[in-house]
């Protein structure tokens, strides 16, 4: 069944027409506003990770002032039994409850809500026996109530309750008013609510993937780059050298591009060039060649069993391989031969090959997702993804998802999570925002964002508190990449040394998971092509070899952020970033937080946007809010450079010098009793 298949509608509540039998029940008085979350009323799931909580908050009301209950139902798939945990008032009009979600998978969850006529009964009868009033015929009305309540009931409960209903129609008993309001009474009544015309909305979904969906360090490097020594083409065995190089840096994922045979027809010479040189290896992402297509491997990177031993040797260093999904073809690509109708054929009779005016990829044939033979196309692109799962690969970065139909990926993802729940899809969709968003919706555990554009103070706080937002932060993950072999921003190409720095302190605190495409970005290499994005000397048309430790690089950097990242959850799975204000435009700060019991953390990033020079200002933190004593001194201790200041109140200095670092990651303590030492993190 599909994610959509057998939705109720939220509204539940509409009443029936005069078509319904003349002894039907009427229909509900509860009216179901607002559900909180859900994205597109319920269409599409939102999205968390296992052990996370999904809290959960409806608006139910009804006419006149008869009491409200609410529950929130929720169950791991659509066969599970429901389990059930109160929605309590939050504040006018709106209740609210939580749960957990423990397994991977889809979980459902619905609200229901009711006329708690006892409740009403009850609020009735004590303000009517306060005034002197005369309640006989309301006691009646209790022990109706009562009565049903002990019907529903189990057998003891039952009774006591039948008891209780008794003694209310007994005139002759003392102290009836007391009993009908007794505490006891109430709290087994609310155990045996009468639901009949309860009102329902949803169920909505939520999709629970492994932690690795929200968070994680990527690192990106092309295989036959890895040879260690130049001019020659490497191999997966050269990759396990590379491997120990990321996991060194403290990275989770390695991503490599296509590892599939390249194609020879048209293939591309140096930066893209339209003919290629003998020698030249041409573009990986012309996937497909005498040697096979989307499930061979290029045989100068070696073979399978050599690619399933470097899986096995990244997981040895804690690290996850992940693979480009690329869903085009070269001319020589098998399928083209065996399968031409699963092409777009021009009236010439040829093939038409991808295009991008002004650029041309000739060596790319894109394909036909609508043909005559869509159904046998997409089950061969889910082999292909079935294919690599079963060789230990489960997280993928989708090329280019925004030039292929929004049903196919709805329905390849949802193929693939009921058989490998655990596998996570990054969606590499540069492209516009309510296509990025549909993506996201449709399944992709993670996105690529427009972060590598945004630069100034404004444009960073602005994008960011908008993807924290609701309901985006619902269902889209960031992933903030700060290069990638397409794209060498102009904030790098003339930014030196520091602007990597400052890029990759902001990708890694501003979003759970961030990424980079290296060796470049750790060697802060910054040649592009006159008037472009584009590296010069691209690996995506050369073969590269890179000295890892040349001078200037900022490896130790890397190495040091990402250990900070793995230490504090606040940069993980914390919070959103609260910024906070400085009178200096080229400094940005901002909070990250999480709560952990009685061990709360806060850590605060302060960075110099400026790659150039010296900036300084005045930095205001919320003291109040972070439990701090504005009158007291505390210490913040910069996680990057080590060293400790001790601050007052609630504006303080801060000065960086973009030559030495760029930025701080300052955790927060506060000062102890005792004022001999500093007290626990906050």
């Amino acid at each position: 069944m599909s994610q959509t298949e057998g939705r109720q509608q939220i509204a539940t509540s509409v009443p029936r027409g005069l078509e319904s039998e003349p002894d039907d029940p009427s229909p509900p008085r509860v009216v179901i506003g607002e559900v909180h979350p859900s994205v597109d009323a319920g269409r599409y799931d939102v999205k968390r990770v296992v052990g996370e909580r999904v809290e959960v908050w409806a608006t139910p009301f009804a006419e006149g002032h008869d009491r409200l209950r609410a529950s929130l139902r929720f169950r791991a798939g659509s066969g599970a039994a429901w389990r059930e945990t109160p929605l309590e008032p939050l504040r006018t009009g709106t209740w609210g409850g939580a749960f957990e979600v423990d397994s991977l998978g889809r979980w459902e969850y619905e609200i229901e809500a009711w006329i708690d006529a006892f409740a009403t009964w009850r609020e009735g009868l004590a303000k009517k026996s306060e005034a002197g009033l005369d309640v006989a015929s309301e006691l009646l009305e209790g022990a109706a109530l009562i009565a049903a309540g002990a019907e529903r009931a189990e057998a003891a409960e039952g009774e006591w309750l039948a008891g209780c209903a008794q003694r209310l129609r007994d005139t002759g008993e003392p102290d009836r008013v007391e009993l009908a309001l007794a505490d006891g009474l109430a709290e087994r009544m609310a155990r045996h609510p009468d639901r009949g015309r309860s009102a329902r909305a949803g169920p909505f979904g939520v999709r629970v993937e492994r932690p690795r969906a929200r968070s994680g360090a990527w690192y990106e490097f092309f295989p036959r780059s890895c040879a260690p020594e130049p001019g020659r083409h490497g191999s997966f065995r050269d990759c396990e050298a590379r491997l120990a190089h990321a996991a060194a840096m403290g990275f989770d994922v390695v991503y490599l591009p296509p590892i599939h045979p390249i194609g020879s027809s048209y293939r591309k010479g140096p930066d893209n060039t339209p003919a290629a040189g003998t020698g030249d290896p041409g573009s990986p992402w012309a996937i497909g060649g005498p040697e096979g297509g989307h499930t061979a491997v290029h045989p100068e990177l070696g073979t399978l069993e050599d690619f399933d031993r470097l899986v096995a040797a990244a997981r040895e260093l804690d690290l996850e391989i992940a693979l480009d999904l690329a869903f085009q073809c070269s001319p020589d690509h098998p399928w083209v031969k065996h399968h031409p109708q699963w092409f777009r054929w021009r009236p010439d009779r040829t093939i038409q090959y991808a295009e991008n005016p002004p650029k041309k990829y000739q060596d790319i044939y894109p394909i036909q997702f609508e043909c005559d033979d869509w159904r046998a196309l997409w089950q061969a692109l889910l082999d292909v993804v079935l294919f690599w799962i079963g060789h230990g690969v489960t997280i993928f970065r989708v090329d280019n998802p925004h030039t292929k139909p929004f049903a196919f990926w709805e329905w390849l993802i949802a193929r693939v999570h009921e058989r490998h729940p655990e596998t996570v899809f990054l969606s590499e969709a540069f492209t516009r925002p309510a296509v990025l968003q549909h993506l996201a919706k449709l399944g992709f555990s993670q996105s690529y964002t427009y972060f590598t554009w945004r630069n100034t103070k404004r444009e960073l706080e602005t994008y960011v508190s908008d993807l924290w937002s609701d309901p985006l932060r619902q269902y889209l993950r960031p992933n903030f990449f700060a290069n990638t072999p397409d794209i060498l921003p102009d904030y790098l190409q003339v930014g030196g040394r520091p602007a990597f720095q400052i890029r990759l302190l902001l990708a890694a605190t501003l979003a759970d998971s961030f990424g980079i495409y290296g060796p470049p970005f750790e060697l802060c290499v910054a040649d592009a092509l006159p008037g472009s994005e584009e590296y010069r000397d691209s690996e995506k048309f050369e073969i590269r070899h890179w000295d890892l430790r040349k001078p200037g690089n900022i490896v130790d950097t890397v190495a040091r952020v990402n250990e900070i990242r793995r230490a504090h959850a606040a940069l993980t799975a914390g919070g959103p970033p609260r910024f906070c204000p400085v009178d200096n435009d080229e400094i940005i700060a901002y909070l990250r937080s999480t709560a952990d019991g009685e061990r709360d953390e806060v850590l605060l990033v302060v960075a110099n946007l400026d790659p150039h020079h010296v900036q300084s200002g005045w930095l205001e933190l919320p003291l109040d809010e972070l439990g701090l004593d504005t009158t007291r001194p505390f210490q913040v201790e910069d996680l990057l450079g080590g060293a400790r200041f001790l601050w007052h109140g609630s504006r303080n200095y801060v000065a960086l010098d973009p030559r030495a670092m760029p930025g701080h990651v300052f955790h927060l303590r506060r000062w102890a009793r005792t004022e001999r030492d500093f007290d626990y993190y906050l």
